[in-house]
């Protein structure tokens, strides 16, 4: 199993809020990067995004400091110009979506894990859950 994934932030935010039912699976995937059997990569935007999010339940030094920890298990991929231009120009009706797309795709990765599999039908390489790819992949 030794590749690079793109995950995007439901995902994450299911490991890391232990949201049910899908923690189970983004747990085994996280796993398996710890094992470092793969390499998870993120876009630069995940980590805004997880720290709104998380800022909203916890203290905003609790955030950071779950933020933290976590950066240790992933790649972060920049979100650049290109991106940027790319998702602007792009048929995704959500814009945050095409920027996590075009980071993945401009950083050459083949595999994008999501838990929003309608907003990616036009993607150009396999979008799966964490589930489908956990069960494909063990």
């Amino acid at each position: 199993m030794t590749e690079n994934i793109f995950v995007d932030t439901d995902v994450i935010f299911d490991l890391l809020a232990k949201r049910e039912p899908f923690y189970k699976y983004s747990a085994r995937l996280f796993t398996h990067a710890d094992k470092q059997e793969l390499t998870i990569c993120v876009s630069s935007l995940c980590f805004g995004n997880l720290n709104y999010i998380l800022s909203k339940q916890k203290s905003a030094s609790e955030a950071r400091k779950i933020l933290s920890r976590f950066k240790v298990l992933v790649k972060v991929l920049p979100v650049d110009d290109k991106v940027i231009e790319l998702a602007l120009n792009s048929d995704f009706g959500d814009f945050e979506d095409a920027i996590q797309y075009y980071c993945a795709i401009e950083n050459g990765i083949k595999v994008l894990i999501t838990r929003n599999l309608k907003d990616f039908k036009h993607a150009r390489i396999p979008v799966l859950t964490a589930e489908e790819f956990v069960k494909q992949n063990e």
